[in-house]
This record gives C-alpha cells, structure tokens and sequence, in this order.
C-alpha cells in the first residue's frame, strides 16, 4: 500500500492546480469599492384616494344614515404614501442615478449615504420610456463616485453582483452570472417602454430598484429595474450602463430626453408565419416568405403613413442593414434620430421598393394621435385571418 501511495505522490493528475484560497474574493473587493456610493432614496408622494361606495354596517339602519349622507358615496381623501428604492452615485459632486419609478411624482426625495448623513434630494429629470432618472443632492465635500463599466463588452456568464437595499435591509450584496443580453421588455409584458435589458441571476429584491449590478471588477455594468418571480427561480433585469449613461447625460443636459419614432406597430416576420398567413388569407395581397419586420399597425398623421407605410408591408432593412425583428429597427430609428432619415427596403404589393422615413419625437406623435379620435383610429392586419 506504501508502495502504490507513494507511486501517486509525485505523479501528475491531470486536474488543473487550485487556486490559493484567500480571506478576500473579487466580491469583496467589489462590493468595497462601489458600496460607499450606493445610496437608499426614501420619497414621500401624496396620492388620492377615489371617491368610495357609502356602506354602512351590514345593517338597514346604518345603510339608510349613511346613505343619507353619503349619497354619491364618500368624497376622495388624500393619503401620504412612502417608499424606498436604490440609487448609486456617479459623479462626486452629487449626481445619482436611479429608476423613474423610484421617484416619479414624489413630493420629497431623501436620500441617505452609508455613512449616515441623509440629504435632501432635487430630481434633475426623469425618462418613463426607459425607467431612468437623475437626482442631485449638495454635499460640503465631495462625494464618493461608482466607476462606469463598458456594457457592450459583456458576455454570458459573466460575473455579475447586484447592490441595494431590498425590503429596507441597506447595503445587501448579492451575487450570480449574466444570463442573457439584449433581453426586449416587451417580452416582458411591458409594452410602455423602450428597453433592451440585462438578464441576472443575481438575487434583485423590492428596494433594489436603482441600485447598480456590478461586474467581477468592481464596475457598474447597469441599473437594476426589474424582477419576475415564478415557482423556483427569480429572474432579475438590469438597464445597461451605456444606455443609462447616455440619457443621464440628455437629462443633465436638458431634463429630458427625446425618442425617435415613426409610429407604426410590429412583429417579426418568419418564413412559417408569412406561409400561414398566405394559405388562410382572402386579403388580395400575399406576404413574402422571407424574415423580415412586418407592419401590423400605423398611425394617422405619423412619418410612416407620409411616408407611404401601410399595415402589411413587411420591412427588410433599415439603413441599409438587414431587420429582422422589431427590436432591431427601434435601434435603426433612434440612431437616425428626431429629424433625421432613415432609408427602409420594404416589401409592399408584391414587390420591393424603397422609402425614406424622418422620425419625429414621441410627444409630437401622442399629440397627433390625441388629435385624431383620441388615438382610437389605427389601419389594422389581423394576423390571423
């Protein structure tokens, strides 16, 4: 047995060597770096209440005296709602990113540094459509600021560590891997906004909203926005530091941001939906057996109907590169911009065919659409006959 032991000491194994454990990991070192400037935002928004039924107790009399009353039931109350979320300083004089949600329509915005002070909070602008939002607060020395990460630079598997205050428990580290990139929210179920989200296991909580998701340098990589749940497994999302960087600095600039748009609804095209469609279809119009973007609705008075657009036109490329599904032209729109041109190849009537359309900003296009029946008016393919 000695023999055959000691036959085994000096022989290789063929595993790779283990690295030496030490009292710090890469975690640590992380969350230390960035943890000073992650800060919890506590608001408080006033909020009313609805006018209520009158009821009474279950019983005739008090029915009858509240009744008499309270006939058009009881009037609307105001209440003071509060809340929590996350935020992480970017800029040592004080600049902080956050969600919108986290201060949307807030009367008062606290927000309260890891080393105890809390500070009033002005917010410099908010952005609904992508869930960002920048508040400043005044300090006597400077603050201390997160480093920016390079989101495009990400891959799955990546390390990723997410920092906040879920459910009030300040300064909670949680860590996991990037589990997919490019995720669109409208796969989400949320169709209010223009978003193409980090994918992450690591645990991200209520109050986290705001808070940065790190990468294994110590870097934020982007903003927390979102979590689903299901039987299991939470799957947590994330607003790329890159985007976020470019609307903070429109919001710094000029307190809001504007979003390019053309004003037709969308969905990808497939070989086996255009042929589905076509074998059922008494429309007088077949749709082309390739992939592609394909138009299902457009709106009145919008740059896609001057430009010629109709419901079933199916969109090939934009700008000269291949489309082939909705989120692809949404980047397409907002890198021409509010004005600018954007050249489409589009499959209309059985043949292929250019157009130019200039995109407008999205509250030009909500005034448009309020001014023709309110919105309600929209040329429609059903896509299933």
């Amino acid at each position: 047995m000695s023999l055959v032991l000691g036959s085994l000491v000096g022989a290789p194994t063929g595993f790779a060597q283990r690295e030496p454990i030490t009292p710090e990991s890469f975690v640590t070192k992380a969350a230390r770096r960035v943890g000073p400037a992650v800060v919890r935002i506590d608001t408080v928004r006033t909020v009313t209440i609805g006018r209520l039924p009158s009821r009474g107790l279950g019983h005739p009399f008090f029915d009858q005296f509240f009744n008499q009353f309270f006939e058009d039931g009881l009037p609307p109350s105001q209440r003071t709602q509060r809340e929590q979320g996350t935020g992480v300083i970017f800029a040592e004089e004080g600049l902080i990113l956050t969600n919108a949600h986290v201060v949307e329509r807030s009367d008062q915005v606290e927000v309260r540094l890891t080393d105890g002070r809390s500070l009033t909070g002005t917010v410099v602008g908010l952005d609904s459509v992508t869930d960002l939002a920048v508040v400043r607060v005044m300090s006597p020395t400077p603050l201390p600021a997160a480093p920016l990460g390079d989101s495009d630079a990400l891959e799955v598997g990546d390390w990723a560590i997410a920092v906040g205050n879920p459910f009030g428990l300040d300064n909670t580290v949680t860590m996991g891997i990037i589990s997919n990139l490019n995720r669109n929210i409208s796969k989400l179920g949320i169709t209010d906004k223009r978003l193409e989200l980090i994918q992450t296991d690591a645990a991200i909580n209520p109050g986290n909203s705001g808070g940065p998701l790190l990468n294994a340098a110590g870097e934020v990589i982007g903003i927390n926005t979102l979590v689903r749940s299901g039987p299991g497994a939470g799957l947590g999302f994330a607003i790329p530091i890159n985007r976020a960087r470019n609307i903070a600095e429109e919001l710094i600039r000029t307190g809001k941001v504007s979003h390019a748009m053309v004003g037709i609804g969308l969905r990808s095209l497939t070989p086996e939906l255009a042929r589905e469609f076509n074998q059922n279809s008494d429309r007088g119009f077949q749709l082309p057996e390739r992939q592609g973007v394909l138009i299902t609705n457009v709106l009145p008075l919008s740059p896609a109907e001057r430009a010629g657009l109709r419901a079933g036109d199916v969109i090939l490329a934009a700008g000269g590169t291949r489309v082939i599904s909705p989120a692809e032209l949404l980047k397409a729109v907002e890198s021409a911009g509010v004005g600018g041109r954007l050249r489409l190849d589009v499959w209309q009537q059985g043949r292929e065919q250019q157009v130019t359309v200039v995109p407008v900003d999205m509250a030009v296009l909500q005034q448009r659409s309020r001014a023709v029946e309110d919105g309600t008016y929209w040329r429609r393919i059903p896509l299933q006959p």
